[in-house]
């Protein structure tokens, strides 16, 4: 706990800001020793992800998927929770809405197929959040445990399914049949052509209606009250009447249907089918998302952006720099969650010695 006390603009915003520039700092450092300009590498890297309306596109698509995986992971630490079963719970959500599309997409219209695939991703990763969560609320065991043992398991369950039952006659790739076209996702590019190619798509939209459901229910409602006393104070929860293990379960449920509403991007609206690794590592992208966002949905929106831009810019700055390699990029990654997250409070003693000082000599 942070024990140097600071104005909400300061922990909001003063704190994320200094934590990303030095992520920023020691990744031009890594640039710099690779033998690269830094400055010269974001400045490419700034282009190709926002200031080419196509590179905009793909930005955002990234963006949208790491949207429902940060509010995943926001909705259970106001529970008070770590939520690191994304990964998982996105695997289910794709198979559920995998499932759906793979069954009626020869015979249901797109009006019909599309929101009920929409609908078993998020049923299919509410399911798999259950379990975590009822044995954290009845049984104790540490959600962290269980969710990172989830994750393993659905990866497996997912081989399984793939490999015994989903590849068809004669097919090398391990994915199931490419999805008809009544269970693809409307692409934005059809009504903005200026965003080129990209697979930006509806999802985007959804992203965006969760994060303000997200605002509301988490800060307006009866239910988001009960939750947040939950993560801040189990015990006086308990003693105002909220239900602890009610609150629990349900907002392990709801971080995995969001969650799994997190393949709709990828498989309804790029792939059009279900193939291995297809989350990408979202999963756990989404923990840096929340962490940075601080659980508020603009920073959410944001720091899903700021990762989006990562990845499209960096495909592009390692084809026109290849001494920096993709991989740098996760690297990069790693130091914005290190920074942001383990180190979250790195600079608060001194923003609190400065904004003391600077109380101390108003009232000289």
């Amino acid at each position: 706990m942070n024990s140097y006390p600071l104005p909400r603009w300061a922990t909001s915003f003063a704190l994320p800001l200094l934590n990303l520039l030095s992520a920023l700092l020691v990744a031009a450092l890594v640039i710099f020793l690779l033998g690269e300009q830094p400055w010269q590498s974001m400045v490419i890297l700034v282009k190709a992800a926002f200031l080419n309306t196509e590179g905009l596109g793909y930005t955002l698509f990234y963006a949208s998927t790491f949207i429902f995986t940060g509010l995943a992971v926001a909705i259970a630490l106001h529970a008070g929770l770590f939520n690191i079963g994304g990964e998982g719970q996105m695997y289910m959500g794709g198979l559920g809405l995998s499932l759906v599309a793979l069954s009626f997409d020869g015979t249901w219209s797109p009006w019909a197929l599309i929101p009920l695939a929409i609908v078993a991703s998020a049923v299919f990763g509410a399911a798999w959040a259950f379990l975590p969560g009822y044995l954290q609320a009845k049984r104790g065991a540490h959600i962290v445990v269980t969710t990172i043992m989830f994750n393993f398991i659905a990866a497996s369950l997912m081989n399984y399914i793939i490999v015994s039952h989903m590849i068809g006659p004669g097919q090398q790739s391990t994915s199931s049949r490419q999805f008809l076209p009544s269970a693809w996702v409307p692409r934005l590019n059809e009504w903005l052509p200026g965003l080129g190619q990209s697979p930006l798509n509806i999802t985007l939209i959804m992203a965006l209606l969760a994060l303000a459901v997200y605002a509301l229910a988490i800060w307006r409602t009866p239910w988001g009250y009960g939750v947040r006393a939950v993560g801040l104070n189990a015990h006086a929860a308990h003693y105002a009447g909220v239900s602890i293990k009610g609150a629990v379960i349900g907002a392990m449920m709801i971080s995995g249907a969001l969650a799994g509403l997190g393949a709709v991007n990828s498989e309804m609206g790029s792939g059009h089918h279900l193939t291995l690794n297809f989350t990408a590592g979202a999963g756990f992208i989404g923990i840096a998302v929340a962490l940075m966002g601080r659980n508020h949905p603009v920073g959410i929106l944001l720091s899903a952006i700021l990762f989006g831009g990562l990845i499209q810019g960096g495909f592009d700055l390692s084809l026109e720099k290849p001494n920096i390699p993709p991989e740098t990029f996760i690297f990069i990654q790693g130091l914005i969650i290190l920074f942001c997250g383990a180190m979250e409070n790195l600079y608060a003693p001194l923003l609190h010695r400065l904004l003391v000082g600077r109380q101390a000599s108003a009232h000289v």
